[in-house]
């Protein structure tokens, strides 16, 4: 403790101390003057102590967030003036001495611990007050006690911490290079790393057997709730002679570890973690990062529709949700819900419903559910254009029951799973259906090696081109590129993305062939990947690696809707610090020596 200024912090004293004298420093947060005797709330990091003052004169130049020294004495609170909401709410202490260490500027731009929403663009431009409130402290000491805790359980499986460098070469992994000029080397630029992914890679190479780094990213991307523009941070490591299940088994025990212990309690999905190839995860939940809270799921009813005149459904793919108990919501629900599918780009959304009250069966007087009795009344825009047999068929593979909804969703085959899982999504959250007492964590596998550019309708790497195709050289060379699979994958939570890993690509004709496939030249790729490519000729183990994204990964445990709560000096969402005013201008002495000319 450092005396001089504290004996005790403002968050530390309590009924044992009563009699003590105490030393405090801090910000002064609140006065409250009751005829002559005045009450100021003293804050620093760790809480908020009650200061009793009986002089005036002793506050002469303090204001709020004036930074302050007590010298006093501890004394029991009475009964009637008991704060159970402060940890230190049973003492106040009673000041002896009061001294000023720092002023504070008046008015101040918003308050701390403000009540009121404060704009995020003032919030930024101060982020030292904005820091100083009790809930953007409490989410700094969960993000080092998270870090603490992720580097403790690598070391706990052998893992090596490594730093990888800053300044390196411009290597596109799907995002903007954030670019630096040389000034010793005319017309040359450094890039900052999207991710160390070629370093970690070579570091397998070089014999390190088990790295991890928490490790800057620079992206110059548009910024958004769950992404950071400019510089985000992941727990990045690679594992030598490791297999998809060695990686997925470190990911899920470091990822249980963490929601368990930072969860506050919520039910965390137990291990292993749940593996669900990609084709599935989008035939049922229409994403490739599923929110498993919510219960619906999208059914296939393309075959049962394709013989069905009903023209907006012919020669289209068709997906219908199952939604029970939705019936009975009013007429305004479904009128949002078909406002909703107009702005995410589908043209309508049409929708099926059972009657709550269903026809008796002759004879006997009694009613049975699908798929024992076809007698339920259905109603809808569309149902008049099934066939008793049809409506049959669709209730029993949806099994519908009295007061289900099913909604449909048509379209092309490139959109239709994932408009599906936008309305998924939009039902689940209207309806209030996800559990938000849970965080519900799975691995999605078997992600295709390739897709089609939707601009140019060539071939490119789907996720990430250093993966190892599943069944390797043979794969490439006798299956089409849409059909290869890659041994990648990723973990979400929640319907957050929280990692991506892969088992990596170590042959160097393996490596040329994908990257041929994706139209590179073998010229491309060592101009592009040279070290590593060049690397791998003199021998790498196989090898496996992921990276989590400790940033997103926080803004769920804190419950944050915005990323940029969890950081200490974010930038805004355009990319701008507005703290400090970056991006600026620079000097043109600084543009000569770095050769740069202004266009």
């Amino acid at each position: 403790m450092k005396e001089q200024y504290r004996s005790h912090t403002c968050g530390q004293l309590r009924s044992e101390h009563i009699g003590q004298a105490a030393t405090l420093s801090g910000w002064a947060e609140a006065f409250r003057n009751h005829g002559g005797v005045i009450f100021m709330d003293l804050r620093d990091s760790f809480g908020v102590t009650q200061i009793v003052l009986h002089d005036e004169a002793s506050l002469k130049g303090v204001t709020r967030e004036t930074v302050v020294r007590v010298r006093g004495r501890v004394v029991a609170r009475a009964e009637d003036t008991v704060n159970p909401r402060l940890a230190t709410g049973l003492v106040e202490l009673h000041a002896e001495s009061v001294e000023r260490l720092s002023g504070s500027c008046a008015p101040l731009p918003f308050e701390v611990n403000a009540t009121v929403a404060v704009r995020e663009d003032l919030r930024l431009k101060y982020r030292y007050l904005d820091l100083r409130g009790a809930r953007m402290q409490h989410n700094l000491r969960m993000r080092a006690d998270l870090l603490r805790r992720m580097r403790e359980k690598m070391q706990e499986f052998g893992f090596l911490e490594v730093a990888t460098p800053i300044l390196t070469a411009s290597s596109p992994e799907g995002a903007r290079d954030y670019v630096v000029p040389s000034r010793r080397w005319k017309g040359r630029f450094y890039a900052l790393p999207q991710s160390p992914q070629l370093f970690k890679q070579l570091l397998m190479a070089s014999g390190v057997d088990n790295y991890y780094q928490v490790a800057p990213c620079f992206r110059d991307e548009d910024g958004r709730n769950d992404r950071c523009p400019g510089e985000f941070y992941q727990l990045d490591y690679e594992m030598a002679f490791a297999s998809q299940e060695d990686i997925l088994r470190v990911t899920e025990a470091v990822l249980h570890d963490a929601f368990t212990a930072f969860g506050g309690g919520k039910e965390v999905t137990p291990l292993p973690f749940p593996r669900i190839p990609y084709k599935e995860a989008m035939a049922l939940y229409g994403s490739d990062k599923p929110d498993l809270r919510n219960p619906l799921r999208i059914s296939d009813l393309s075959d049962l529709f394709a013989d069905v005149e009903f023209k907006p459904f012919q020669g289209k793919p068709v997906r219908g949700i199952n939604v029970p108990g939705s019936a009975a919501q009013p007429k305004s629900f479904f009128e949002q819900m078909l406002q909703f599918a107009t702005s995410i780009g589908m043209k309508g959304l049409g929708y099926i419903s059972v009657a709550t009250g269903t026809r008796e069966d002759t004879g006997s007087g009694n009613t049975a559910p699908y798929p024992q009795d076809s007698s339920y009344a259905l109603k809808g825009p569309i149902v008049k254009f099934l066939s008793a047999e049809k409506r049959a068929a669709l209730c029993a593979q949806l099994q519908m029951q009295p007061g289900d909804t099913v909604f449909f969703i048509c379209d092309r085959p490139g959109a239709v799973d994932a408009l599906a899982g936008r309305i998924r999504g939009e039902l689940g959250a209207r309806l209030k259906l996800i559990d938000e007492n849970r965080f519900a964590l799975c691995f999605i596998t078997d992600f295709p090696m390739y897709e089609l550019d939707e601009t140019t309708r060539r071939v490119c790497f789907n996720h990430n081109p250093f993966s190892m195709p599943q069944g390797g050289m043979e794969a490439l060379e006798s299956q089409a590129p849409l059909d290869v699979l890659a041994y990648q994958f990723d973990a979400v939570a929640n319907g957050v993305e929280l990692c991506s890993g892969a088992v990596r690509n170590n042959d160097p004709e393996i490596m040329r062939k994908a990257f041929a496939l994706a139209g590179y030249t073998e010229e491309e790729l060592i101009r592009r990947f040279g070290a590593m490519y060049e690397a791998f000729r003199y021998g790498a183990p196989p090898h496996a690696g992921a990276a989590q994204g400790i940033d997103r990964m926080l803004m769920l445990l804190l419950g944050e809707e915005s990323i940029r709560e969890i950081a200490a000096f974010p930038m805004n969402g355009s990319a701008q610090d507005l703290l400090m005013g970056a991006p600026g201008e620079i000097t043109e002495g600084q543009l000569r020596e770095t050769h740069i000319k202004l266009r």
